[in-house]
């Protein structure tokens, strides 16, 4: 470690700044008002006002990631970008499981 991280721990290469924060945030509102006016205003129905939605929710997952979870900036061994991978596999698996019992179950019928 060298004199300058012991005396600089939160320096500009670990921290966002100002204009990444604004950034993220500004598209985070954008990714919000998408939906909600879609839905309120009824431009699109059925799959395709999922499929907006979906989108969205998406987009503002990696819009969190980057700009406020600082993702990018990670040094090596990426170990919380393995993690991360790793539980949206553990989600999909649980997911995309509970969908399959509840279409194709049939005890139920």
């Amino acid at each position: 470690m060298t004199q300058h991280d012991m005396t600089h721990p939160h320096d500009s290469e670990t921290q966002g700044s100002l204009k990444s924060y604004t950034i993220g945030f500004l598209f985070s509102i954008v990714l919000t008002i998408i939906p909600i006016t879609a839905v309120l205003y009824g431009w699109a129905e059925g799959m395709t006002n999922t499929i907006v939605l979906m989108t969205a929710a998406v987009l503002q997952f990696v819009v969190q990631l980057i700009y406020f979870m600082h993702l990018r900036e990670e040094k090596r061994p990426r170990y919380n970008l393995v993690t991360l991978i790793l539980g949206l596999i553990i989600l999909l698996v649980i997911v995309i499981g509970s969908m399959w019992i509840m279409l194709f179950n049939m005890v139920a019928t």
